[in-house]
């Protein structure tokens, strides 16, 4: 088992990650009868996206010797009704290092190449902007 998924009542769950037991909350959005006081589960799904590409980005940076730390990513997403689904999601990823032109080929690569990214259905349109600095 990977986690366990408790509604808690009030448009809200909670869920467990079984091997760490850490916990994150999900709330309903505010333009769907929630408080929006939490990620709502379409939040955690595009932010996912995000935190799947730096993490295998820093997989393949750490075996290049690059070091990664401080590489940020801001998430959009927007969605589509009928039926209410994710329709786009836009990440900026803001490196605070510079690299050479190979270094970005494949971090951009791996990025878009990761778990997650094959995952989504092929028409939540995914844009991402890679700034180096």
């Amino acid at each position: 088992m990977t986690s366990k998924v408790t509604y808690l009542g009030d448009l809200r769950a909670e869920s467990t990650h079984i091997k760490s037991n850490n916990t994150f909350l999900t709330d309903a959005p505010l333009d769907n009868n929630g408080k929006g006081e939490a990620f709502s589960p379409t939040d955690t799904v595009a932010t996912g996206l995000a935190s799947c590409m730096l993490t295998v980005m820093g997989i393949k940076a750490r075996n290049m010797n690059v070091d990664m730390s401080g590489t940020t990513a801001e998430v959009t997403k927007t969605m589509a009704s009928e039926p209410r689904r994710i329709s786009k999601i836009e990440i900026v990823i803001d490196f605070p290092f510079s690299a050479n032109d190979k270094t970005k080929k494949i971090l951009e690569h791996t990025a878009k190449t990761c778990p997650v990214h094959y995952s989504l259905h092929p028409d939540i349109k995914k844009d991402v902007i890679f700034n180096w600095h």
